[in-house]
């Protein structure tokens, strides 16, 4: 399976969008988990590309509009936050890693119960009230933002960015860079 955000579903609700997201994150996780050797970095490769892209599209558009919105959505904003921070650290551990190290795959299991974890909170707490809280015209806006900030959202994870503010002035400098480094990497295969 081919996992990436190019790869959206034939919807307009960002909701959907965001839902579709999270289906194909535990479906990749599953297959890096289930791989080995040269698959299994192939599959990380690709799960390290859709976590950084979903999640600063998730901290540039999502968690902002929760933070206006909704009753308490300061609040809850924050709490996805700091699980994307805590994420991002660990991703950028594992990314550091050898996939074959018998170390990876005990952190990576880590990394998928905090991300599952994360993304059960956000569909609970977040999604469901924006849904409601948005008309559809709305959330079809909210999906072409977010698919804009995935087109040009980094690829690899940067702790420290979880804010919309530092994704806007960090975020581009970095994205280029990722994207230079995923071609050079594609490259040399």
């Amino acid at each position: 399976m081919n996992t990436s955000t190019a790869q959206a579903p034939p919807t307009d609700d960002v909701i959907e969008l965001l839902l579709w997201q999270h289906a194909q994150i535990r479906d990749q996780f599953d297959l890096v988990q289930g791989s080995a050797g040269q698959q299994r970095k192939d599959a990380f490769q690709q799960l390290v590309r859709l976590l950084a892209v979903h999640e600063t599209a998730e901290e540039e558009i999502v968690h902002p509009a929760a933070r206006r919105v909704l009753p308490g959505g300061g609040g809850i904003a924050d709490d996805r936050l700091e699980e994307e921070r805590e994420a991002k650290e660990l991703l950028a551990e594992l990314e550091g890693m050898d996939t074959d190290d018998p170390e990876f795959l005990r952190k990576l299991d880590k990394l998928r119960i905090d991300v599952l974890t994360h993304a059960r909170a956000e569909e609970r707490y977040e999604f469901e009230r924006l849904r409601d809280a948005f008309s559809d015209q709305q959330r079809k806006a909210l999906a072409a933002a977010v698919r804009a900030a995935q087109a040009t959202a980094p690829t690899h994870p940067h702790p420290g960015t979880e804010t919309a503010t530092k994704n806007l002035l960090v975020g581009p400098l970095a994205a280029v860079a990722d994207r230079v480094r995923d071609m050079i990497r594609k490259a040399g295969k």
